[in-house]
């Protein structure tokens, strides 16, 4: 959420901010409604100042043992106008908590202009793309072809977009997730957590799905209600929640495995095909928690953490830096890893990694106490995928595949096979 003091003090500021994105902000409805708050508040403030007058009265006139029945009448009328006072002030601080509450995060100042992915900015290219001397067959055709990947049998058990994995197939992508987990942890100072994977709505309000994202979570029928996470992101970054982190504390780096699952209700018949796009996936996560100051910086290094992975995996890939119109909702700058995939000629996302500034910390109440002034101040989140399981997976099988249709397996995940070399 943003400093609502953007909303009473620098309305046109945010308004051009919010531009970058494609978005008009309704400025006169927010001046409209702040202008009713203080109204409201100052005849609520009088209301009350009234209504402690007349009790002192009251307290002076019962120890002089005067008649205080018209002064009692006097105190129920002022309470009546009181709550109502009341009443129509927490509706307006609603309203407006529940409109600033919609409205995404600022782009940082690097943040290109755009309004989709056409405008994003190649940074840079990593590896060669790989040349078979064949025509490469995408991990669809590979995977069925094996046995390996089983999609029909995953839409008699739910429906599309789900899978099953069989024998070294199920065993190539549990590699992958501890090998991630393994390489994080040992070589960038990552502590590995474990969390749930079902979250109540204050965790997904504090990290931004909620309440704008709803119809792509899944959520149950439990009161109160519980939803299956859509990232690891929502449970680790909750951790920081209305906690206060010595200076000396920071950064906090954790890492994390967990399955994810989304509804895709925006993305009906967009990728359809294979494990591009599924309701379940696994996902090792990055979430940092850092002193402002360092927010760019540690940035650049959670990318580069990433990037670590399809780098020792020999995978090609290139960075993307999104515009600001293609950014997440509490995103103020995001990375874009995109994997080459030879089945369709072309990358594909595999992580983003966003800096998030206080945008996330303010609705969470996550905060650091800075040394300079000893007080509490708001941290910033960042986090990003290092990386999308069933991605790599996929895009392993894409890149180690060979003319006999069999799939080698990188040379960093041979000791979590058990001797399986190729599938």
């Amino acid at each position: 959420m943003l400093d609502p003091k953007y909303f009473r003090q620098a309305l046109s500021v945010l308004a051009a901010g919010l531009t970058k994105r494609g978005i008009t902000l309704d400025q006169e409805r927010f001046r409209a409604l702040e202008t009713a708050r203080k109204a409201c508040q100052i005849e609520t403030e009088q209301w009350q100042s009234q209504r402690n007058g007349l009790a002192k009265q009251v307290g002076i006139a019962k120890a002089r043992g005067d008649n205080v029945s018209d002064l009692l009448q006097q105190s129920a009328q002022l309470a009546e106008s009181l709550t109502a006072a009341e009443l129509k002030l927490t509706a307006l601080l609603t309203e407006l908590h529940t409109l600033q509450a919609s409205i995404p995060n600022i782009p940082d100042e690097s943040v290109p202009l755009g309004r989709d992915e056409h405008a994003n900015i190649e940074i840079r290219q990593w590896g060669e793309l790989p040349n078979f001397g064949f025509m490469p067959r995408d991990h669809v055709d590979l995977g069925v072809s094996r046995q390996l990947i089983d999609f029909e049998s995953a839409v008699t058990l739910a429906s599309a977009r789900f899978v099953v994995l069989y024998g070294p197939m199920a065993r190539l992508q549990r590699a992958l997730t501890q090998f991630m987990l393994d390489f994080h942890s040992a070589q960038h100072g990552y502590t590995e957590v474990y969390v749930p994977n079902l979250v109540n709505g204050d965790s997904l309000f504090g990290t931004g799905q909620l309440p704008n994202m709803e119809e792509d979570l899944f959520k149950t029928h439990v009161e109160p209600a519980l939803y299956l996470i859509p990232t690891a992101e929502v449970p680790v970054t909750n951790l920081a929640r209305e906690c206060i982190f010595e200076a000396a504390q920071l950064p906090v780096k954790y890492v994390c495995h967990t399955p994810c699952f989304r509804s895709e209700a925006g993305s009906y018949g967009k990728d359809t095909r294979g494990m591009l796009r599924q309701h379940q996936f696994e996902k090792v996560e990055l979430v940092q928690f850092v002193a402002p100051e360092n927010s760019l910086a540690a940035h650049e290094a959670l990318t580069s953490h990433a990037e670590a992975i399809l780098q020792a995996l020999k995978l090609p890939y290139r960075v993307m830096l999104l515009c600001a119109g293609d950014m997440g909702f509490a995103a103020s700058k995001t990375y874009d890893l995109e994997v080459w995939l030879p089945g369709q000629q072309c990358y594909r996302e595999i992580s983003s990694c966003s800096m998030m500034k206080d945008f996330q910390a303010r609705r969470l109440k996550a905060r650091w106490r800075n040394p300079a002034t000893g007080k509490p101040e708001l941290l910033h989140t960042l986090n990003g995928s290092g990386l999308a399981v069933g991605r790599t997976l996929l895009a392993v099988i894409e890149n180690y595949q060979t003319a006999e249709g069999q799939i080698r397996v990188p040379d960093v995940l041979l000791p979590y096979m058990n001797g399986i070399t190729i599938l």
